[in-house]
């Protein structure tokens, strides 16, 4: 059998024609230039202008291009993918009858996935062949090949694969530091068409659209028009039945012929509703997500959508490693690893959310049609302790974006300016039935009780919710004065750590337009957050700083997203209004703790007086639109907790969110 000249044989052949040439023919040039075109063919993956020599029968132009095909691959477009460059060449002491030898260190460079550089040196031998004898041409220096000359150490038959090495998405953490958005198990459940004939694909399309409550139509369209051997998911549900939120089981999907249950894991919330407007969801990357990321984001990466999980993308998701496995075999066996960098798992986020109240609170605005919420900070922190939103509010934050107008629960500001002034809620108001400011006329609300008419003290006003002593007193108060006080008691700019609006009160108004402001309607609006927050500064006897994340390292004030600005709010004030230079003073939250209790015992909001641990509260109605329609509110003290009840279509805010209020402190 004929055999292929080896490397070993042609050193030996090239040493005797050496030998038999002595001197003569043309001057032998530097090995320095063979050695520079080696590093630039590795690096343009074009081996044709040089002279290699091989000790297998490998094809070493082949040979490289499957070798490097996977880097080049990760590593994306590029001039010159890798960049390899000569580190050393040294030329050896050789015999006389001997070839000239030269060894060459070369230094690799590979841009790869994930913003990794592999560095990293290789090295291989350069022997002088020279001319054929009489010849005018220059000899040459043959490259010995290998694949160690491509990666160190590798070996004829063997390649490189890659694997990005995911980390781990960090936590959306509770009040206690325990998880609250984590890696849940799912079941996701479709057709495979491999499991069907082609006849079969509408009908078992439809059947499981039914189940799940998809368009039977639509599903079997995207049945039909998939690839032959196709999974076509219809939906994604928990494992755990208790939280799933669907009335049918995973084992009632197998049931039909057809169906592929397969077991996996999602960023999940303790229930599907749970805050989900202001944590969002993480999930698999979009195309427009992929495409905006310049490379960073690949097919299949899990990254935040929307919410706090696309907010705190970057925090969450930490940092890809990477691995470069020396693979052989046809099934790819890893043998080792040529470079390995482990990824950095993502940090969590600490919110403020106390599981138990939460899902308290969206039980109680379950059956709710209107938009609607609840929102709870605890007065010594500051933290969100809940923020829900009812299902009439489509999805939208009610809790914390709602821009309302506050109603009478706004006088507990109104109140904090007329103190301010020298009324104080002892002191004697006038409560008439109505009141006219600039040709407008103002009035209670109907069955406002007739005993809390005439010459009354603030407290009793208060109280009861008189309009038109409000209105009255206010009359010598600045608007300036009232937006003041709205800032003390917390309806100013939020710094949540998430967006969020917490009130917007005008610093000048007509003569009207303070009227309104003074009974919390006109161009006045506040948030549920912000109502909640105001309650809380009462309890607190200092303005209170709401939030609900926990500063995060390296994010400003712990926000990774700008919260909406008074100027958004359609209340347009001519300026951001400042608080007073001291604030929120002890002797006036002490004032107002009265007051507001004087609601609970005496007023309207006397339903909550049997419930544990209230010490105050305030109802509010504000009327909107063309006036036929009214917001219900009301707020509450109890212990350590400041809660705020809304609903955007109601009738007032003692008989519509009075009895959810209740509900919500007794855990009804």
């Amino acid at each position: 059998m004929r055999r292929r000249t080896s490397f070993a044989l042609t050193v030996l052949l090239t040493s005797a024609v050496l030998a038999a040439a002595g001197c003569t023919g043309p001057e032998r040039p530097a090995p320095d230039d063979t050695a520079e075109a080696l590093a630039d063919g590795l690096a343009r993956q074009d081996l044709s202008a040089l002279t290699l020599v091989s000790d297998t029968s490998a094809i070493p132009q082949q040979q490289l291009t499957e070798v490097v095909e996977p880097l080049v691959a990760a590593a994306g477009d590029g001039d010159a993918v890798p960049d390899v460059t000569v580190a050393e060449v040294v030329e050896a002491t050789t015999e006389e009858d001997e070839p000239p030898r030269a060894s060459v260190r070369l230094a690799w460079s590979w841009p790869l996935a994930a913003g990794h550089t592999w560095d990293y040196t290789t090295e291989t031998e350069m022997v002088w062949a020279p001319p054929p004898e009489d010849s005018e041409e220059p000899g040459t220096w043959e490259v010995r090949w290998g694949p160690d000359v491509i990666v160190p150490g590798l070996a004829g038959g063997e390649r490189l694969e890659l694997e990005v090495l995911a980390p781990d998405r960090g936590d959306l953490l509770d009040v206690r530091g325990e998880p609250l958005v984590t890696a849940r198990d799912v079941w996701r459940i479709g057709i495979d068409k491999t499991f069907l004939e082609p006849e079969e694909y509408e009908q078992q399309a439809t059947e499981l659209a039914e189940l799940v409550g998809l368009d039977p139509a639509a599903y079997a369209a995207r049945v039909e028009g998939a690839g032959d051997k196709a999974y076509v998911e219809a939906i994604t549900i928990r494992q755990d039945r208790k939280t799933s939120g669907v009335s049918f089981t995973a084992r009632d999907a197998r049931s039909i012929a057809g169906v592929n249950v397969l077991a996996d894991t999602m960023e999940l919330a303790p229930t599907s509703s749970f805050a989900r407007p202001i944590l969002g969801r993480a999930g698999e990357a979009t195309a427009e997500i992929i495409e905006e990321s310049d490379g960073a984001v690949q097919r299949g990466d899990v990254v935040g959508l929307s919410g706090l999980q696309r907010d705190y993308d970057a925090v969450l998701t930490g940092t890809d490693g990477l691995a470069v496995h020396v693979v052989a075999g046809e099934d790819g066996e890893v043998l080792r690893d040529a470079y390995r960098v482990e990824g950095v798992d993502g940090a969590d986020v600490a919110t403020t959310f106390d599981p138990d109240l939460q899902v308290l609170a969206e039980k109680v605005l379950a059956d709710v049609e209107p938009a609607s919420a609840i929102v709870a900070v605890r007065p010594s922190t500051g933290e969100v302790l809940a923020a829900a939103s009812g299902p009439g509010g489509a999805g939208w934050s009610t809790a914390t974006l709602g821009q309302y107008a506050p109603g009478s629960t706004f006088k507990v500001a109104t109140a904090l300016s007329l103190m301010r002034s020298g009324v104080f809620p002892e002191d004697t108001v006038r409560c008439p039935r109505r009141i006219t400011v600039d040709g407008r006329t103002y009035e209670n609300v109907p069955g406002y009780p007739q005993e809390a008419t005439g010459e009354v003290t603030l407290r009793t006003a208060f109280a009861h919710s008189c309009n038109t002593a409000m209105i009255g007193a206010g009359a010598e108060v600045r608007q300036a004065d009232l937006a003041a006080a709205a800032v003390d008691l917390g309806l100013g700019e939020p710094a949540v750590g998430a967006p969020a609006f917490l009130g917007a009160v005008p610093t000048e108004a007509s003569a009207t337009g303070h009227a309104e402001a003074l009974i919390g309607q006109g161009k006045v609006l506040a948030s549920p957050l912000g109502m909640a927050t105001v309650a809380a500064s009462v309890a607190a006897g200092e303005r209170v700083e709401p939030f609900l994340v926990r500063p995060v390292e390296g994010e400003d004030d712990g926000s990774a997203s700008p919260s909406p600005s008074a100027e958004d709010a359609t209340a347009e004030p001519a300026e951001e209004p400042a608080g007073t230079a001291d604030g929120l003073g002890a002797s006036e939250a002490a004032d107002l703790q009265d007051l507001m209790g004087a609601v609970v015992s005496d007023g309207s909001a006397s339903e909550l007086a049997d419930v544990p641990g209230v010490t105050g509260a305030k109802t509010g109605t504000a009327q909107y639109g063309d006036g036929s329609q009214q917001h219900a509110w009301m707020l509450a003290i109890a212990d350590d907790l400041a809660v705020a009840v809304f609903v955007e279509d109601g009738e007032f805010g003692s008989t519509t969110a009075g009895p959810l209020m209740g509900r919500f402190l007794t855990g009804r």
